[in-house]
């Protein structure tokens, strides 16, 4: 009988972090040497056991319902089948109001690093991690609490943390050594703003507008402005001209984008040689909408 193809559940309740351990010490034993393992964290408004918005019948399966057009496979796409890689799908209590879903995303820190140390305790591999908009917090929550090089990558995407607090984490001695690629965009700019200002009352800053210095091992990715896509195209990974204005799912929804994350995951692609633009100023792809794509193809804008 084939084994299941379909990732590592783990969820992180309120009652403590539950995972079938021997599933995952059976998989990472058939995996093959140098396979990924990846932990995908999904961000706000996603609950365990809530149907609608289990994450697990969503963007964390293999098989997604068809209903909701931001339900895209990560493990599909991604290619953590249980051979080329392996996923774990790491789901916790974010159906709630911004505030608690916030506490809930640094507490469920503790969780993926656990599930880090077993990675590495079973198998001698690091863990690898994409995170989308709250589950940035996660991630990086992680850091001070995994010795170095448990956690090797983490990508995010659209994240909602600050910072000060992601320069925390890079200070720890996990943070130091590993690589960081923040995938962020233009076009969410306005839940960036909501973030400062409803949750920090304009106190924050979001590293959705990049981590505002420069630091080893943290690649900040705008893939909304046209030099960067220029210089991914020149990588082979083209991505689709952005559809939306706003949008905050953009970063996985973009045809192209996942391709990319992969290709780092799996190592044919160097965060190295990932462009390093600076971005646009910030509402441009608000305020000057389709401007953008005529400036890269050399066309006038009126």
């Amino acid at each position: 009988m084939p084994d299941d193809p379909r990732p590592i559940r783990a969820d992180a309740c309120p009652q403590g972090l539950t995972v079938d351990w021997d599933r995952l010490a059976r998989k990472l034993d058939a995996l093959p040497p140098g396979a990924p393992v990846v932990a995908m964290v999904h961000g706000w408004r996603y609950a365990p056991g809530i149907v609608a918005d289990c994450p697990h019948g969503s963007i964390l399966s293999l098989d997604p319902g068809t209903a909701d057009r931001r339900a895209v496979s990560w493990p599909r796409h991604l290619g953590l089948d249980g051979q080329a890689g392996l996923g774990i799908a790491l789901g916790w209590p974010a159906k709630c109001d911004p505030w608690r879903a916030q506490f809930r995303a640094a507490r469920t820190g503790a969780a993926l690093a656990t599930i880090a140390r077993r990675v590495h305790a079973l198998s001698g591999r690091p863990l690898q991690v994409i995170a989308h908009s709250m589950g940035a917090r996660v991630a990086l929550a992680a850091l001070p609490l995994v010795e170095p090089g448990q956690i090797s990558r983490i990508i995010l995407l659209a994240a909602a943390e600050t910072r000060g607090r992601a320069l925390s984490a890079l200070a720890t001695p996990a943070g130091r050594v590993v690589e960081v690629v923040n995938v962020t965009t233009r076009e969410n700019d306005l839940f960036d703003a909501c973030f400062e200002w409803g949750i920090h009352l304009g106190l924050r800053t979001s590293i959705g507008q990049g981590l505002g210095q420069s630091c080893s091992g943290w690649h900040d990715l705008w893939i909304d402005q046209p030099r960067s896509m220029a210089g991914l195209a020149a990588l082979g990974h083209p991505l689709a001209d952005p559809p939306r204005r706003i949008c905050h799912w953009s970063p996985y929804l973009r045809p192209g984008t996942i391709a990319l994350y992969r290709a780092l995951i799996d190592g044919r692609l160097s965060a190295a040689d990932l462009p390093r633009h600076r971005p646009g100023r910030r509402w441009s792809r608000l305020l000057l909408g389709g401007q953008e794509a005529r400036f890269r193809l050399g066309q006038p804008t009126t």
